[in-house]
């Protein structure tokens, strides 16, 4: 155990040294630095996230919530605007002050310590024996196990909904194989509602059909007995990954749901339930999200251009798919403007109430701050940070990310108690929701309210109730703590 202990503190220092000295260092070298304020606030920001995700990485258990949530800040909230903010470029026209911009920083830090307060919050109020402890809401509801014949019900309603979707989308099998954008403007042919609906129809075929794959894959069977039930298996499985191939393929869907999709199916694998599989392959997530994901969006549009390779710091400074902090500044200008509206909290989880019914619902919070800014693109991020902002300033800010945390925290938790239990939502929905937490994090809440009900609500739905004695076997009980080497400005546990 000691040998271990020196392992990690030595692995710790590696992750800490890379992450907040070697990769910061590469962009601090860029021509035409200079020295402000935001500049030296957000070297606190990038020490803090760069550390969280070094102890996670680190850590002796597998926390895949946690990871999710340190790499996107670490890289859109942490060297981003490193760059932006080094340089004084940024992907969008729309410019604000250094008071503003510091203020932006301030804002994602705030969320930050927030969140990883609710994290040590929630690390103290666990009970020292978890078997002991009656089980409460999260692991009610992660120790449900694949229901098998609600799963074949599934993937038959996945396969039926798929004959007729495709048979009346513009372009039928084809359009699939073709861009997003020709999809796009195929489903926007008709009014704004006809478009809504197919965008909303083409989710409600990719969700389930991604869940009734998953689920095959790892729905509990018996070695002897089940002969149906393993035929029906071994007759839809090669269904499902045809279905799967069409509707959830790199070039009719967006990356990160694509990422979701992979990551899922990756880390759902017993092997990776090891700390040390998971540090391999976490480390090789990190490194294709650095160099690979900026040129990952060539099938976005019809007419594509040549890839060009440039600088790190060039893309996040030039790239949109980095404008996360540049959308906090701009929101932070229109707050300023217009107010905050803690009213407009209501519209993600409302999203299915038409505006026919609901004049006053609240607009799509990226597409609000495009238009705010003068731009004729809207389709645009609103980081949960800003998101939240607007709702009532830093008070909510600190109130949503602590929770956040906590909830987090609960969960990893939950999935290693019961790691070795197969079949059970801690075992499926907690990879997809980990990494599909990267896109609400990246928001807008409106535009994503719609996958992420799906994402969540699937599962619920073909998974059922186990007994409380096969939950949390006395053997899944977390080891004591072991400490790690201090990390300073990571604001506590990550």
């Amino acid at each position: 155990m000691q040998d271990a202990r020196v392992r990690s503190v030595a692995a710790v220092c590696l992750w800490v040294v890379l992450l907040t000295v070697l990769l910061p260092g590469l962009i601090l070298q860029s021509e035409g630095m200079r020295l402000t304020s935001a500049l030296a606030l957000q070297g606190v920001v990038v020490a803090h996230t760069g550390g969280a995700l070094a102890r996670v990485l680190t850590a002796p258990t597998v926390r895949l919530v946690a990871f999710g949530f340190w790499v996107f800040a670490y890289i859109w909230l942490g060297l981003a605007p490193l760059a932006m903010l080094t340089v004084d470029a940024y992907p969008w026209p729309y410019r604000t002050g250094e008071t503003t911009a510091f203020e932006a920083v301030a804002v994602v830090e705030v969320g930050l310590l927030a969140y990883s307060a609710g994290t040590a919050l929630a690390t103290r109020r666990r009970p020292a024996d978890a078997t002991a402890a009656p089980p409460g809401f999260l692991e009610r509801l992660l120790s449900r196990r694949l229901a098998p014949w609600r799963l074949v019900a599934l993937c038959g309603v996945a396969l039926a909904f798929a004959v007729l979707l495709i048979s009346r989308q513009p372009g039928r099998l084809g359009a699939y194989f073709t861009s997003r954008q020709a999809i796009t403007e195929a489903g926007a042919m008709g009014n704004a509602q006809e478009a809504f609906l197919q965008v909303l129809l083409s989710w409600s075929l990719s969700v389930p059909a991604f869940w009734a794959l998953l689920g095959l894959l790892h729905v509990p069977r018996a070695k002897r007995g089940d002969r149906w039930l393993r035929g029906l298996r071994g007759l839809l499985l090669p269904l499902l990954l045809v279905l799967n191939a069409i509707v959830n393929n790199p070039i009719s869907k967006p990356r990160f749901w694509i990422g979701t999709v992979l990551l899922t199916l990756l880390f759902t694998l017993p092997r990776l339930c090891r700390p040390r599989a998971f540090r391999a392959t976490a480390a090789a997530l990190i490194a294709a999200l650095l160099v690979v994901f900026p040129y990952s969006d060539y099938f976005r549009y019809s007419d594509r251009e040549d890839v060009a390779i440039v600088s790190l710091t060039d893309q996040f400074t030039t790239n949109g798919d980095y404008d996360a902090f540049q959308q906090v500044q701009t929101g932070i200008d229109y707050a300023r403007d217009n107010g905050f509206h803690p009213e407009d909290a209501l519209g993600p989880p409302l999203f299915m109430v038409p505006r026919s019914m609901w004049p006053e619902k609240p607009e799509d919070t990226g597409i609000a701050l495009a238009r705010y800014a003068g731009y004729e693109f809207l389709n645009l991020s609103a980081p949960l940070w800003i998101e939240s902002y607007l709702w009532a300033g830093p008070f909510a800010v600190v109130v949503v990310f602590c929770l956040l945390g906590a909830v987090g925290r609960r969960v990893d938790d939950v999935r290693h108690l019961l790691r070795d239990q197969r079949g059970t939502l801690a075992a499926l929905l907690v990879p997809a929701f980990a990494f599909y937490q990267m896109v609400f994090l990246r928001g807008s809440l409106l535009g994503i309210a719609g996958p992420l009900t799906l994402l969540v609500a699937v599962p619920l739905l073909i998974s059922t109730r186990t007994a409380r004695a096969s939950r949390f076997p006395s053997s899944a009980a977390p080891t004591a703590p072991i400490r790690h080497a201090s990390i300073p400005g990571t604001g506590g546990h990550p």
